[in-house]
């Protein structure tokens, strides 16, 4: 599938990676208010450049949080529609002294673009824009019909998306949907991401009197709202990791054997990850290797706590209010909701007499999202990825969540292919956060293939 596209992404490619540095010193921090103009001005940006690479009905779709970006090139009757889909937000930069250099100033070093959003995901975005660039420019047209989806919220759970994909299902409707916010499992091995895991959070407060207590005084008789509430959340998982929370694992699937051989074939990076962190030892449910703990397991993670006095120094009280938040990752068969509703449960059964227990859902919330190795879409993007690097790609079913593969499968009626070029050792909300021009080089060659291989994909034939 060779074209006149592959010398015209040589000859452009310098300036595919400046507008990636002009893209990434935009400060586009979804969950910061003082950004929020930031974020617009990024929106308008990825809309500026998909009418320059030929896309047509290029405009900004507003919502009640950030704006969403779409446009579209659809001069293939008969062909495919495929929506590409990614998100031009980015996580807040802090710790801000650990970085090199300015987090939106993006930096070239030793061949790697530093700066928030490089690896995750405005390289990859661009990487796919440029790819639609080459074919029309080459070519006059693209072997698919296509459609953009930018929006501006993923990195906070993507709030405003499903009413916009209710509203404009019409404008939207597509056979496949592709999203660039993906990666692969090194500079020389490809992966297919074949599931996603689900999203479900809660905060947690409790209050034992009206007021923080003298601990001379009231010491020995009154409750303390810290130890009650660490008490309610280790009784969430029993010493060795397990989570016994009744009805948290309803409905989830056991591993088959290929899955297991499947996940058992990929080497294993665990013992880098783990090292990398200064971890000694994993942790989590002993019955299960670290490696389906992380992928294909639901987990719960107390992510903050506090309570009482935490200046300098000591004060002596017995805080009367403490509070935590807990989020889990879901996997196939596991509704937010359901697991939700189990952990509140479970909570105010363990909670003690005379204790103000109140819960609250946190945003953000997801379902988890499996899509069938044998999936044609899945094989295309698979024949791409041997096509590039030689190598048969690893499946994976991925730890982390993207909440629009489920919402654009329950509203839309379409499944959705993982296809990005990013790196796990990027440092992915972290400082110093980079992305390899080679890899963005290569996904832009990568993505102008797919959509070649994707003009015989039948929606019928991806639902069977």
């Amino acid at each position: 599938m060779d074209g006149a596209w592959q010398p015209y992404l040589a000859q452009h490619e310098d300036r595919f990676d400046r507008e990636l540095m002009e893209f990434l010193a935009i400060p586009s921090v979804s969950t910061d208010p003082e950004r929020r103009q930031d974020v617009r001005r990024a929106q308008e940006w990825v809309r500026r450049r998909l009418e320059t690479a030929g896309l047509q009905d290029a405009r900004i779709l507003e919502t009640p949080g950030h704006p969403l970006v779409y446009a579209s090139w659809l001069g293939a009757p008969g062909r495919p529609t495929v929506l590409i889909y990614g998100h031009a937000d980015v996580q807040p930069p802090e710790p801000l002294d650990l970085w090199l250099s300015p987090p939106f100033e993006p930096q070239v070093r030793d061949g790697r673009v530093y700066a928030r959003g490089a690896s995750d995901m405005k390289g990859n975005l661009l990487a796919a824009i440029a790819a639609c660039e080459a074919r029309l420019a080459t070519e006059g047209r693209l072997p698919v019909n296509v459609k953009f989806l930018c929006e501006a919220e993923e990195e906070v759970g993507s709030p405003s998306l499903p009413a916009v994909l209710a509203a404009e299902r019409d404008l939207l409707a597509a056979d496949l949907a592709v999203s660039a916010d993906s990666g692969q499992a090194g500079e020389d091995q490809p992966m297919i991401v074949t599931g996603l895991r689900g999203l479900a959070g809660l905060e947690v407060s409790v209050r034992t009197a009206r007021v923080d207590l003298h601990s001379g005084l009231a010491g020995g008789i009154a409750p303390n709202a810290v130890h009650v509430l660490v008490d309610l959340l280790a009784s969430l998982r029993d010493r060795s990791g397990r989570i016994v929370v009744e009805g948290f694992h309803d409905g989830v699937l056991p591993l088959s054997d290929e899955e297991r051989e499947e996940i058992g074939r990929i080497p294993d990076d665990t013992p880098a990850l783990l090292a990398a962190a200064g971890i000694a030892e994993p942790a989590g449910d002993p019955d299960f290797s670290p490696r389906e703990r992380n992928w294909v397991r639901p987990t719960l993670e107390v992510n903050g706590i506090g309570g009482g006095y935490q200046g300098e120094g000591v004060k002596t009280v017995i805080p009367c209010e403490a509070r935590a938040k807990i989020t889990c990752r879901l996997v196939p068969e596991q509704s937010p909701a359901q697991v939700r509703l189990a952990l509140e449960r479970h909570l105010r059964r363990h909670a003690p007499a005379g204790v103000e227990l109140t819960l609250a859902a946190l945003p953000g919330e997801g379902s988890p999202y499996l899509l069938p190795a044998a999936h044609p879409g899945q094989a295309a993007a698979a024949r791409t990825l041997e096509a590039i690097y030689g190598k048969t790609p690893y499946q994976y079913r991925l730890g982390a969540s993207v909440p629009i593969t489920a919402s654009l499968k329950d509203i839309l009626g379409v499944d959705t292919v993982a296809f990005g070029f990013s790196l796990f050792d990027e440092g992915m909300h972290a400082p110093n956060e980079f992305v390899r021009l080679s890899s963005l080089r290569r996904g832009r060659e990568a993505f102008c293939r797919l959509l070649g291989e994707l003009a015989a994909y039948s929606k019928t034939a991806g639902e069977g």
